[in-house]
């Protein structure tokens, strides 16, 4: 706590230029990143694939896979540009203390006095920010949807579609923003200069309880979930998750084919119960057991405590960024460079705090990177010792054909942005070479596999 008080009185320095400081991260940020992108597009121009590909791939699929690269890359570096000079925008125009300036008359003229206050100035703060930030956002979206992934045969949206996961969305930012704004709120409210061990607590019921309702509530307002009906894949999953010991409740098949191409899987639930949801996508364009070996890298994961420890991590970065924000959330400095010369809001101060962690975040991104890279490859590893190493390569490159990703990228690009290995990389740690695996530990089959296939 002292060194906090500390840092928050050597921080909190009249006339200091706080707005100039935060926009020279934003734009030292937006360079970082152009540059990266610079150097990536220079390899997706390459015209022939990794030397591990080179007899997997055809020329065709890595010429489209180079294309869709690019076109990504393009409309990333324009949706970037697009979003700095909205961001400076609202800097320079004062949009912040303009829209909470209008925030507050609307609550004095329109809402009862016993709704006034700051937690309601904030509820409507934020929702005006919101409708703004996403009608800013509808050109972006729009062209990402409609007409890139269009392009590329991807996109499997209606217009109709679209609009209303828009409006779903919108819908549970307020039923679901509302209580938990108004908590944190409170919480800092009252607790004094401890409230990020109170926040911290009440960010961690947050998560066990969206874990919780997410599957319920949330999940089927967008997509449905379907039984995984009997059959080889459903035998095969329940024996892996029964081999692992793997709390296994349900097995889904979530209908992904109505948004996009793309596949997936994945696990969700609370640790004694847990749900495996399988796209139809992958299923449709997968043997069963290549799915299986798909699912035996993901309960990898778990088997590994790559999810528990991800979960603590978090965890702790979360404790982090609100004994920061602590730091922070009185700094006068801070508020008068922004406008707010007479009042100092609680959710302006994290707003402008979030600015000013920028460049710590992008340290934390690159090293959770290398930790995510690291947990893939012990994944895939630990499905080659179940003997799905074959299977696991096969799959991984049907995964790549179909969805167009990636095939080689920039290391200095994919330390910064890729949390999952690429798809040379992976094979080769699998020791895929010329359409068979060649290194001794994948050749050795798990015997419950085998015994398995015999039935």
């Amino acid at each position: 706590m002292y060194i906090l008080e500390q840092l928050a009185r050597l921080l909190d320095r009249p006339l200091f230029p706080w707005k100039n400081v935060l926009v020279g991260f934003s734009l030292g940020q937006f360079i970082l990143e152009g540059l990266l992108s610079f150097r990536q597009y220079k390899v997706l121009q390459r015209t022939k694939p990794p030397q591990v590909l080179k007899e997997e791939v055809s020329q065709e699929v890595f010429d489209r896979s180079q294309s869709y690269g690019r076109a990504k890359a393009k409309f990333g570096w324009v949706a970037g540009l697009y979003g700095q000079i909205q961001n400076l925008a609202f800097i320079y125009g004062d949009i912040l203390p303009k829209l909470w300036g209008v925030s507050g008359l609307l609550l004095t003229q329109y809402f009862p006095s016993r709704f006034q206050g700051e937690i309601s100035q904030t509820l409507l703060f934020i929702f005006g920010f919101n409708i703004i930030s996403t009608v800013l956002s509808l050109p972006i979206s729009y062209y990402n949807t409609f007409v890139l992934e269009e392009k590329f045969g991807f996109n499997k949206q209606t217009f109709k579609l679209w609009v209303s996961d828009m409006l779903k969305g919108q819908m549970l930012g307020v039923v679901l923003g509302t209580p938990i704004i108004s908590a944190v709120l409170k919480i800092v409210q009252k607790t004094g200069n401890s409230f990020f061990y109170y926040l911290w607590l009440f960010g961690v019921f947050v998560q066990v309880f969206a874990i919780t309702i997410y599957p319920i509530v949330i999940l089927p307002l967008f997509n449905k979930l379907s039984p995984l009906e009997p059959g080889p894949l459903k035998a095969g999953v329940e024996a892996l998750a029964k081999k692992l010991e793997f709390p296994l409740k349900e097995l889904h098949v979530i209908d992904g084919s109505k948004r996009s191409a793309h596949s997936n899987a994945y696990f969700y639930g609370l640790p004694w119960k847990k749900h495996i949801v399988i796209y139809d996508t992958l299923i449709e364009k997968s043997e069963p057991e290549e799915v299986v070996a798909v699912l035996s890298h993901e309960l990898g994961h778990w088997s590994l405590s790559h999810t528990t420890k991800l979960f603590g991590i978090a965890q702790s970065h979360m404790f982090y960024i609100f004994a920061l924000f602590s730091v922070f959330v009185n700094n006068k400095s801070l508020y008068q460079s922004f406008g707010f010369i007479k009042e100092q809001p609680i959710m302006i101060g994290f707003l402008l705090f979030s600015d000013a962690l920028a460049p710590m975040d992008a340290v934390v991104k690159l090293l959770m990177n290398i930790l995510s890279r690291k947990f893939e490859f012990e994944a895939d590893a630990f499905a080659v010792k179940l003997g799905y190493s074959k299977e696991l390569a096969q799959s991984l490159l049907k995964l790549q054909i179909q969805n167009l990703s990636t095939m080689d990228a920039d290391w200095m690009y994919a330390s910064y942005h890729y949390s999952h290995p690429i798809l040379s990389e992976r094979l080769k740690a699998l020791g895929w070479e010329g359409g068979k695996v060649t290194s001794k530990e994948a050749d050795s089959e798990d015997p419950v596999k085998a015994a398995d296939r015999e039935l």
